[in-house]
């Protein structure tokens, strides 16, 4: 489904008001710069790669505001299994799991054969989500830089938001994702069932995918050949 955006929410009108446009230029220029962060910089180093090489694109997305957000591994990177899906979730944006806040996320396995049976295997304890107040935009990279032979490139960069997020207290006594085992079911199925679909529909290759849940519905973000 391609979501709507508001007409004119970058104009004077718009979400912002005045100078909205001035706020997702510098969320773009801070994609573009985050190629000069840190840990981009040493991983290109350690991997022998010239930093000149890695070129930046950003891609720019309306932001779904989700209650939860997944990544998920059509092959389990912590076994190798290929019938085994390993994902993580957090509550609100997937900028708590990728930009690896503290605290654990909920994690969960399941076998590409018997997707019903899903696996919880660890149970979260971030103390904070992040969450959007309105509709809004976010940009994210995309650098060959994530693509290049023998470097995993993935999660180097950073992905801005046109507004910033609200940092929320997660209340995990009142989240049934997390006691209720029917509810766990019915979500973790759902997302497996998503993963399995968009690895066939891609030739059987693994996937890295980046995806959110709102109203029980999934929203695949992103997806990426698993490294």
């Amino acid at each position: 489904e391609r979501l709507a955006w508001p007409e004119g929410s970058l104009g004077p009108e718009g979400r912002g008001g005045v100078g909205a446009g001035v706020h997702a230029w510098a969320a773009i220029t801070g994609v573009w710069g985050s190629k000069y962060n840190e840990r981009a910089v040493l991983s290109c180093r350690k991997a022998g790669i010239k930093h000149e090489d890695v070129s930046m694109a950003v891609l720019c997305q309306p932001v779904v505001q989700s209650k939860y957000a997944f990544v998920l591994h059509t092959t389990n990177p912590q076994t190798g299994d290929a019938n085994e899906i390993y994902g993580e979730m957090v509550c609100g944006m997937g900028e708590a799991l990728v930009g690896n806040f503290a605290g654990r996320a909920l994690s969960f396995v399941a076998k590409k054969n018997d997707l019903s049976n899903v696996k919880v295997t660890g149970f979260p304890s971030k103390a904070n989500g992040l969450f959007t107040d309105g509709p809004t935009l976010i940009f994210r990279s995309d650098s060959n830089g994530e693509d290049l032979e023998g470097y995993a490139g993935a999660g180097l960069y950073e992905s801005v938001p046109m507004d910033k997020e609200s940092t929320l207290h997660a209340d995990y006594s009142g989240d049934a994702l997390v006691w209720d085992a029917e509810t766990q079911r019915k979500v973790l199925t759902k997302i497996a069932e998503a993963g399995v679909a968009i690895e066939a529909a891609l030739g059987g290759v693994a996937q890295d995918i980046e995806g959110v849940v709102k109203d029980g519905e999934i929203y695949v973000v992103q997806t990426r050949p698993q490294v």
